[in-house]
């Protein structure tokens, strides 16, 4: 018996599924290796069919984040929660900084999609 009650070929084959393909994003440099990482240890823990829709889920909230971040900074509706969540836009910096800006990994969004999967399945069980 594996982690979470699976066997241990399905949770190797997750493990082997998440970490390979978040490998290929780091490749592109769109992503960090602490997420390919992370979704290495996710798949091994959930497995593999439970990996799709923590995946799904994951890239849900990091949309509706994506979204909210687009709306605080075109149309401030809380301006100081804007430049607390993001600081400053960067047409308003008189001196760009070379430094990327701050990025929430993707790791974060796959961690609350597990979350969100294991309670909502010991719910439907």
């Amino acid at each position: 018996m594996g982690p979470l009650g699976k066997d241990w070929a399905a949770a190797l084959l997750g493990a082997g599924a998440g970490f390979c393909f978040l490998l290929l994003f780091y490749a592109l440099g769109v992503m960090g290796a602490g997420d390919v990482k992370f979704a290495g240890a996710l798949g091994l823990w959930v497995g593999l069919p439970a990996l799709l829709p923590v995946w799904i889920i994951g890239s849900v909230l990091a949309s509706l984040h994506a979204v909210l971040w687009l709306i605080l900074q075109r149309w401030p509706i809380a301006p100081k929660l804007s430049l607390m969540l993001f600081g400053r836009p960067s047409s308003a910096n008189a001196n760009p900084s070379p430094t990327r800006v701050r990025f929430i990994p993707y790791a974060a969004y796959l961690a609350l999609a597990a979350a969100v999967w294991m309670v909502w399945g010991r719910q439907s069980s």
